[in-house]
């Protein structure tokens, strides 16, 4: 009786372990939706900062992208266009491998080569690997050998962008200069990534390439622009509509945020401005029930652009290097004044929340559509909170305007921020997505 006990519960082990195996679903494009989502979880894990988090979706999204396209025609490649590469050579023949797999796979090797988290990574792969069971396994094969060669092709030119030159440089000196940026409060922490304009853009031809006019002079006098514009974020602190607050609290997308009860200090881990565009991508494709080829385009370029827009604004970041609105506010209105967000530990000019916002949105815009009503549900997960749009730039524009009202930016590093952004998403639209459309 009790080898009969036995065998039934090793029948139900075994049973239950082949129904672990058994295929999800993934079809289509929600399998690049799902490795994004799975390399969000691992960011905000990590608490990755928004621009290292930008070179994560980059690179691997553009190894998604290139593992799937078509092997017919090496036109499809963006490789040849951006700085960095070498041409992928030596393509899979027509039906030698499954390209889903493939890209999935190489998206999951990039991630796992740059990101810190590798366990969830693996798990991850693990549940991707059980939506292709049934292919042969010369198939499989094949595949996992195409996606090492495009994941070291993408992960070679990484390893030149000047990222680990970054980490062995020093703090941000700080030197009380009166208009320069200073730590700020709660915690006063030393500048995020002071050397980021060293990291080697994919498509401008330099970090400076759209460097945007000076901000304002510090200068309090009444009748200065820099001080109408330090009034206005303090009298917008002051007379706060629920609108803006809720504006403001759900573009807030700081991956870190300190909060203080007492004695004790706990910290709030958030999505990054990154992360927020790269989920409503996939709100994007679905609702306009993109091919999977335009689905990894649009997250290629997109994802691209707002790396290369991290770089170009902050190489202005650390060239004006503008004090915050809490430091002046605190000094020249009311000593004890917090802004409605905590201000993130970098200088002010330009936004970027804006610049990589409206990169995001000139490329998404050009990808699916102007006029394209949404309801973005992608800060459910993290705010329980959503918010509907009647276009992919309203979208933008509010990412911008949210910095105001959370008494973070001024006026005139959220417009420029905006222009700046835009030129980034048309360099691309131009050189990226409307050359390779016509060549094909």
């Amino acid at each position: 009786m009790k080898h009969y006990f036995a065998l039934i519960i090793l029948l139900i082990s075994l049973t239950c372990c082949k129904q672990n195996e058994v295929k999800i679903g993934l079809p289509n494009s929600e399998l690049q939706h799902f490795c994004n989502q799975a390399l969000t979880d691992v960011i905000v894990y990590d608490i990755l900062t928004p621009p290292v988090a930008s070179r994560l979706y980059a690179y691997t999204n553009l190894a998604y992208y290139e593992a799937l396209r078509s092997t017919e025609d090496s036109s499809y490649s963006y490789l040849p266009l951006l700085k960095g590469f070498d041409s992928l050579t030596n393509l899979p023949a027509k039906g030698s491998v499954d390209h889903r797999l493939a890209a999935s796979m190489a998206f999951m090797k990039v991630a796992k080569a740059l990101a810190f988290s590798k366990d969830s990574i693996k798990n991850k792969e693990k549940v991707i690997l059980a939506e292709f069971q049934e292919l042969s396994s010369t198939i499989q094969q094949a595949s996992l050998t195409w996606a090492d060669t495009v994941a070291a092709h993408i992960l070679k030119r990484a390893a030149l962008d000047n990222y680990k030159l970054t980490r062995g440089m020093p703090k941000y000196s700080v030197f009380g200069e009166k208009g320069k940026w200073v730590q700020t409060p709660p915690e006063y922490a030393d500048a995020t990534e002071p050397h980021w304009r060293l990291i080697k853009p994919l498509l401008l031809d330099s970090a400076s390439v759209f460097k945007p006019v000076a901000p304002p002079a510090y200068d309090l006098s009444p009748g200065s622009r820099y001080y109408q514009e330090l009034k206005e974020v303090y009298d917008v602190s002051k007379n706060i509509t629920p609108e803006q607050d809720t504006i403001a609290q759900y573009w807030d997308d700081n991956p870190f945020v300190t909060k203080h009860a007492g004695h004790f200090t706990y910290a709030n881990k958030k999505i990054t401005p990154v992360g927020h565009w790269i989920g409503m991508l996939a709100i994007f494709s679905r609702m306009t029930v993109s091919s999977e080829l335009k689905t990894a385009q649009a997250y290629a370029i997109v994802a691209a652009a707002i790396f290369d827009g991290f770089i170009a604004c902050w190489d202005e970041k650390f060239r004006s290097s503008t004090v915050r609105p809490i430091t002046v506010i605190r000094e020249a209105f009311e000593s004890e004044w917090n802004s409605l967000l905590q201000t993130p530990p970098f200088p002010e000019y330009t936004s970027g929340h804006s610049v990589i916002s409206a990169a995001a949105a000139t490329t998404a815009t050009a990808i699916f559509g102007t006029a394209l009503a949404f309801h973005d549900t992608t800060e459910v997960k993290y705010l329980n909170m959503s918010r509907k749009f009647a276009s992919i730039e309203q979208a933008a524009d509010e990412a911008g305007i949210s910095r105001l009202y959370g008494g973070i930016h001024f006026r005139s590093a959220i417009e420029q921020g905006k222009k700046q952004g835009n030129q980034v998403g048309e360099r691309y639209i131009q050189q990226l997505l409307l050359k390779k459309n016509q060549e094909q």
